[in-house]
């Protein structure tokens, strides 16, 4: 199982309540943004409760220490926060800024077929990871690949198709 965020056509899966934070319904968020803090960038958030998406707005937010926390409008006290605990936090799409020709979301490549220079399939784009270094494709195919999200291995991305080509063999 990949530790990816996972999303649906319109939503985003952009990070988790995970704890409360103060005694007037702050709670701590853990967030899939890069940086951490851009969470706060986005409102309405979205909270799944009882199995429909609702609205929730943001008072207000801030990084704390190593951790980013939020006040969420309505909710004003300790127990009302600890009901949010473990719920997934959406934005819609629209609301992510708009890249440049070229530049893409992962959420948006997830699920491309990654070629070769051969034009052999090494499989599906399954999910990111982030080395420090660089980020690196997960492909899941007859075997599963890790190749670097980067040049010289990245080659090309064509969104119409939903291909990636890269510089990487099949057997390694």
């Amino acid at each position: 199982m990949s530790s990816a965020p996972h999303s649906n056509e319109k939503k985003l899966l952009v990070g988790k309540i995970n704890g409360f934070f103060g005694l007037q319904g702050w709670v701590k968020v853990f967030s899939y943004t890069k940086p951490r803090v851009n969470i706060l960038n986005y409102s309405p958030w979205s909270i799944d409760v009882d199995g429909e998406l609702q609205k929730i707005e943001i008072k207000n937010g801030r990084e704390q220490s190593k951790t980013i926390v939020a006040h969420i409008s309505g909710i004003d006290t300790r127990e009302d926060s600890q009901k949010l605990i473990g719920k997934d936090i959406y934005i819609d799409k629209e609301q992510l800024p708009e890249l440049n020709e070229d530049q893409y979301y992962w959420h948006e490549l997830i699920g491309f077929t990654v070629l070769n220079q051969n034009k052999e399939s090494l499989g599906l784009v399954d999910y990111f990871v982030e080395t420090g270094a660089n980020n690196v494709l997960v492909v899941k195919g007859k075997k599963e690949h890790w190749i670097p999200y980067i040049e010289p291995y990245l080659v090309s991305v064509d969104s119409k198709k939903k291909e990636i080509f890269v510089d990487w063999d099949k057997d390694f």
